[in-house]
């Protein structure tokens, strides 16, 4: 008993570890495309980290099996439009913004669990789906009005990792997540290579690539080695803990995402905005509440009638 705490607080540790850390990815990112392309930024991000990651790849070996092409560059592809989209946003946005309408993704995850693999999801997680996209329109609206439809940018980011984490889902069992980790980053940059290469000299800001200069490469050597960090630091968290139990600890990063943003660029939400932020993490934690009773119903249902009126008691 004893030994299985100290791995769930080992995996706590890790997670806020993450917590701490992810929100580097898109300070370091923001910084980038001031001066870059958001397309380079991208990019750039998924060369870093993939060069970062391969040592370790080397050690869990390269090769990736013939049929696990096609569902890891389905999730490297969903991580490129979901990255490409938050840059974008964040480019204009304040963090804790963009990073707060992007927490809806728990909520579109669930749906798309629903719709995919059949997962059941009843009356009162789908009131508090409802009550969280409430609580992301109070953010979306006056960053609507404020910056125009840049605005919408996080809610692409929510959809497409929202179906970045439903192919994970499937790809968990079929193989180790650190190759699963290089092989995504590998091919993201190949998604990303033909674009950059066509707008090269189209003068397209968004894609057109540009030489960095000075600290722009400090940037994005910051964005994929932040990038690299936490996702590594989310994954061997789940190793040692629960998701159920790490879960909640996701929304510590709107705080983090708030200070840092603050303390570098001098933004900070306004009340309506901590409203819908309320009401958004209030939703997703009693959505991962739901989750975790239902998770704990279905173990004690497979152990038995007993077991299940215990819990039910």
């Amino acid at each position: 008993m004893r030994a299985m705490a100290d791995r769930t607080l080992t995996g706590v540790a890790l997670m806020l570890g993450f917590v701490v850390t992810a929100p580097l990815i898109d300070v370091a990112s923001k910084l980038a495309a001031q001066t870059l392309p958001v397309g380079e930024v991208t990019a750039a991000r998924f060369l870093v980290q993939g060069a970062l990651m391969l040592p370790l790849a080397v050690a869990h070996g390269l090769l990736l099996p013939w049929g696990l092409w096609g569902p890891v560059g389905l999730r490297a592809l969903f991580l490129v439009l979901s990255t490409y989209a938050f840059v974008s946003a964040i480019d204009v946005m304040p963090l804790a913004d963009a990073l707060a309408i992007v927490f809806v993704m728990p909520f579109v995850l669930l749906i798309l669990g629903r719709l995919v693999f059949g997962d059941t999801v009843g009356p009162r997680r789908i009131v508090a789906c409802a009550v969280g996209f409430i609580g992301s329109l109070l953010v979306i609206q006056p960053s609507f009005a404020t910056f125009g439809p840049v605005a919408l940018w996080p809610l692409g980011t929510a959809l497409s990792f929202a179906a970045y984490m439903l192919v994970t889902r499937g790809l968990s069992k079929r193989m180790h997540p650190i190759p699963m980790q290089y092989h995504t980053s590998v091919l993201a940059f190949a998604i990303c290579l033909p674009a950059l290469w066509w707008a090269d000299g189209t003068g397209l800001p968004e894609l057109d690539p540009v030489w960095p200069e000075k600290l722009a490469w400090l940037w994005l050597f910051g964005v994929g080695l932040a990038s690299a960090v936490a996702h590594m630091l989310m994954t061997v968290a789940l190793r040692f803990a629960p998701s159920a139990t790490l879960a909640p600890l996701n929304y510590l990063e709107i705080v983090t995402a708030s200070t840092l943003g603050f303390l570098v660029f001098g933004d900070f939400p306004d009340a309506l905005t901590w409203i819908g932020i309320a009401v958004i993490v209030g939703s997703g934690l009693y959505v991962i509440h739901r989750e975790r009773a239902a998770s704990v119903a279905r173990r004690a249902a497979s152990r038995g009638p007993a077991a299940a009126s215990r819990v039910a008691g």
